[in-house]
C-alpha cells in the first residue's frame, strides 16, 4: 500500500532517496563574525549578529552570507532559508562611519586587513587601497571601485541565486545597503512599523543591487530613489515590496507560519518553482541593472557633492553628516533637526 504522505518524507527517507547511504551534513556550527547559522528541522536560520552596530555591513558580511547560503543550499535537510537580524533592526546599511570619517584623514589604514580568513593586503579589498582611490586630490580608478563593490553585491545575490527559497524577516529598520540584501530574497515579511528605503540617493550612494524597479515597477521605484524617502512596513506591503506587514509583536509568528508552509513542500518542487519564476525575473535584466547601478554607486561617491559629504563626515562625524543630509525638506529626524 502506498503511503499517501510519501511526498512529505525527508530527503533521507525511503529506498529511492539518493541520500539513503550518506550521513547527514556535519553539525559543526560555523563561526562567523557577522551572523549566526543553525538548521532547525527543514529551516536554515541566518541571523545578522552585530546588534550594537545596527547589523551594519562590513567586508565580511557578503562573504559570510554567501557561505551560509551555500551551506544551507547544499544541505538536503533544508527546504527554506530565513534571514533576520538581532537587536533593534534588520540591517542599517554599510558600516560607513569608518570609511566616511576615515577617507579624509588616513583612518582606513587602521582597519582589519582580512575578509574571513583571507588576507586582503594589496588587493581591491585593502582599506588602504580604497583610501587612496578615494583621495579627492588623486585619480579615481572606477574599476578598482567596481571590483570592490561588485563583490558585496555578488555575495548578497546568493540569496536570489540559491536553489532554495529565501525569506527576509525585517523588524526595526532595513535601510541603505540593508535593502541591497533584503531585496534579493524571494519573500519579504516586514513589521508594520519598520522602516525600509535608500536615503543615500540624496548624496553619496546608488543602490548597487539594482533591484528596485524589478521589485516595485518603474514609477514607484523612481518615487523612492528620486527622494531617498523610506516606506513604513505597512506601506511596503501596500506597494508590493513585501508580502505581509504584521504588527511588530506578531512578526516572528507570521514569519514562522510562512516558513513552515514552505518547508512542508517537497524540495524538488520548491526548486523548480523558484527556477521557473527566477527565469522571468532574470530575463528582465537584473544582472545588467546591478552592473550599471554598482558603477553609478562608485561615481556618486566621487562627485563634487559626494566629496563635500565625505569632508563633512570627516569634520563633524558620519552621524551628524547624515542628520544634515536628511534634514529639510526631508525631515527624517523630525522638525527639530532643522533648528539652530
Amino acid at each position: 500500500m502506498t503511503d499517501e504522505a510519501a511526498w512529505r518524507r525527508s530527503a533521507y527517507d525511503g529506498p529511492a532517496s539518493p541520500y539513503r547511504d550518506a550521513p547527514a551534513p556535519g553539525e559543526q556550527v560555523p563561526s562567523y563574525r557577522t551572523l549566526t547559522y543553525e538548521v532547525d528541522g527543514r529551516v536554515a536560520r541566518l541571523v545578522f549578529n552585530r546588534p550594537e552596530q545596527g547589523n551594519s555591513i562590513t567586508p565580511d558580511t557578503p562573504v559570510e552570507l554567501a557561505d551560509a547560503v551555500e551551506r544551507a543550499d547544499l544541505d538536503p535537510r533544508v527546504h527554506v532559508i530565513v534571514l533576520s537580524g538581532r537587536g533593534k533592526g534588520f540591517c542599517g546599511g554599510y558600516d560607513l562611519a569608518a570609511s566616511a570619517e576615515g577617507l579624509m584623514d588616513g583612518g582606513l589604514d587602521k582597519l582589519d586587513h582580512r575578509v574571513g580568513n583571507v588576507p586582503t593586503t594589496g588587493t581591491v579589498l585593502d582599506p588602504t587601497v580604497q583610501m587612496w582611490n578615494h583621495d579627492p586630490e588623486g585619480t579615481w580608478d572606477p574599476m578598482v571601485d567596481y571590483a570592490m563593490m561588485s563583490r558585496f553585491t555578488r555575495g548578497f545575490a546568493s540569496l536570489l541565486h540559491a536553489n532554495k527559497p529565501t525569506v527576509a524577516s525585517i523588524h526595526g529598520f532595513c535601510v541603505a545597503g540593508g535593502t541591497d540584501i533584503a531585496l534579493h530574497c524571494d519573500q519579504i515579511l516586514i513589521a508594520a512599523d519598520a522602516k525600509i528605503g535608500y536615503p543615500p540617493t540624496r548624496v553619496w550612494g546608488v543602490p548597487s543591487a539594482g533591484l528596485w524597479a524589478h521589485r516595485l515597477g518603474d514609477q514607484r521605484a523612481k518615487r523612492l530613489l528620486f527622494t531617498g524617502d523610506c516606506l513604513s512596513g505597512r506601506e511596503a506591503a501596500e506597494w508590493g515590496l513585501a508580502i505581509e506587514a504584521p504588527e511588530a509583536a506578531d512578526l516572528e509568528e507570521r514569519t514562522e507560519i510562512l516558513v513552515q508552509r514552505i518547508a512542508a513542500m517537497p524540495l524538488n518542487q520548491l526548486m523548480m518553482a523558484k527556477l521557473a519564476l527566477n527565469s522571468a525575473l532574470l530575463a528582465q535584466g537584473v544582472q545588467n541593472s546591478q552592473m550599471i547601478s554598482t558603477v553609478f554607486d562608485g561615481i556618486s561617491r566621487h562627485t563634487r557633492e559626494g566629496y563635500a559629504f565625505q569632508q563633512r563626515a570627516a569634520e563633524a562625524g558620519f552621524r551628524q553628516a547624515v542628520r544634515e543630509r536628511d534634514a529639510a525638506p526631508y525631515d527624517d529626524f523630525g522638525p527639530s533637526t532643522n533648528k539652530g
